[in-house]
């Protein structure tokens, strides 16, 4: 027997273990009746994704809320990937070409949403789960990756000159155009650095 066979199906219990507990978690959270009571399972729910910390595992682990280190990791991942498209001359260009056709500029904020609900709660990096829903609807994760991707962009193409902010809407339009293609590469990368490290 290799060495390789043990340790990954050991990995795959204690992921099925957690899993598990959030599942019990998760129906306890909906059945109890104070919100005292909801508190003390999101505590519980926080200890033991917490606990998980101490584990050497980077996949498959369950990812809960959305905090600090989470927010610096999606900073850290968009800028990872966003660097490179301020520097590349090719982000202005397709920034001026999807000015001109607006159904581009709604299917690229659209694809790169999308691109990044299928990465944290789609491709099974990890078992990421939503807490306290913002309106009770959209997760926190979602907002918090995808709004870090948009201020770096932002941030990043208007410090380096790429765009410019000025009382003339089509500048304006053409800027936000130009940030929306580097919106792309930002947001995965923000999910990306959000979930890998499995926190």
């Amino acid at each position: 027997m290799s060495k390789h066979e043990n340790p990954p199906a050991e990995l795959d219990t204690e992921d099925d273990e957690f899993a598990n507990l959030f599942d019990e978690l998760q129906e306890l959270e909906q059945l109890v009746d104070s919100e005292d009571e909801r508190r003390q399972v999101r505590d519980a729910m926080r200890a033991a994704a917490d606990s998980q910390d101490h584990e050497p595992a980077t996949f498959g682990r369950v990812v809960w809320g959305f905090g600090r280190s989470d927010l610096a990791e999606a900073l850290l991942g968009s800028l990872l990937f966003g660097i490179p498209m301020a520097v590349e001359g090719g982000t202005v260009d397709a920034g001026l070409h999807i000015a001109q056709h607006p159904l581009y500029l709604v299917a690229t904020i659209a694809i790169a949403i999308g691109l990044v609900v299928s990465i944290l709660y789609v491709a099974d990096f990890q078992d990421v789960r939503v807490a306290n829903p913002i309106f009770g609807l959209i997760p926190r994760r979602l907002v918090g990756v995808t709004g870090t991707a948009l201020v770096v962009s932002v941030a990043l193409l208007t410090g380096w000159g790429l765009v410019e902010w000025s009382a003339d809407p089509a500048v304006v339009y053409e800027s936000a155009c130009i940030c929306a293609v580097a919106f792309v590469p930002m947001a995965i990368g923000a999910a990306l650095g959000d979930i890998l490290p499995g926190n």
